[in-house]
């Protein structure tokens, strides 16, 4: 099981970049698929993106590809988003979640009804 915490979230204009980090507690940290999920108030969580255990077959929802970039450093215990050309509905807390098996599950328990664990997110705005 790995424990996690959010950061590297702020306010920034439509068009700027943040990059958000998620450090790892855990020694089998490098076995988990990592994902990012985020919320905004009143409506659901949104999976964004994930990375695999192996850094192979990264998924981002539609809404991001092209402009997000997941990356991991499992020495480090590290999972990274870039953020470019952010937009004001990128607006929303960040969170990272852990699933031992892979990406394609992860998102399912995301976008699904259940709880997710997490850590206690960071704020991303973007304003016009």
């Amino acid at each position: 099981e790995v424990q996690l915490v959010e950061s590297g979230g702020g306010s920034v204009q439509a068009g700027g970049s943040l990059r958000l980090s998620c450090a790892a507690s855990g020694s089998d940290f490098g076995n988990y698929a990592i994902g990012w999920f985020r919320q905004a108030p009143g409506k659901n969580r949104e999976g964004v993106s994930c990375i695999p255990s192996r850094n192979e077959d990264t998924y981002y929802a539609d809404s991001v590809k092209g402009r997000f970039t997941i990356s991991r450093d499992n020495p480090e215990n590290m999972v990274y988003l870039q953020m470019n050309s952010l937009k004001p509905e990128d607006t929303a807390t960040y969170y990272c979640a852990a699933d031992p098996r892979d990406c394609r599950l992860l998102m399912l328990r995301i976008w699904g009804p259940g709880q997710v664990d997490s850590g206690q997110g960071t704020q991303v705005t973007v304003s016009s």
